[in-house]
């Protein structure tokens, strides 16, 4: 498998304070760079940037995936299987509510993963996942 390198990605947030508090306390992020409109967090060793923007009224449109409902668009980060579940846990200690709780998708057949769905503050989307084998990945 190749090197991975960081991803950046730049996300809206219409309160800025309300989602900065979800990624660095609730996430367990670190806070990075920030400045009136925008701040970067260390997001599992990938560079993110929550910018304000004004709230939109878009509906979060979904399609089906192993019998859920998944928001489009979403995000996250693939985890360590042990840190997927240590992770999930935390989160719900924490009390966040999930689009789709942690189970596992695809039992069985080949990618088979365990998967959280959750929205920030702002109403985007987030996944996190693992895979049992990581050479399933990108498994057909």
């Amino acid at each position: 498998m190749q090197k991975i390198t960081p991803f950046h990605v730049a996300v809206p947030v219409h309160n800025l304070d309300e989602c900065r508090i979800f990624y660095r306390d609730v996430l367990g992020c670190e806070e990075g760079r920030s400045a009136e409109q925008w701040v970067d967090f260390n997001f599992f060793g990938h560079q993110f940037v929550i910018h304000y923007k004004p709230k939109s009224e878009e509906e979060t449109h979904t399609n089906p995936v192993d019998g859920k409902n998944v928001p489009v668009p979403h995000y996250g980060v693939v985890l360590p299987w042990d840190t997927f579940q240590t992770f999930s846990k935390t989160l719900i200690e924490k009390g966040v509510n999930f689009v789709i709780e942690p189970y596992i998708r695809f039992k069985g057949e080949p990618g088979e993963q365990a998967t959280m769905f959750f929205l920030d503050p702002a109403g985007n989307a987030l996944e996190f996942k693992a895979f049992k084998d990581i050479g399933q990945l990108f498994a057909k």
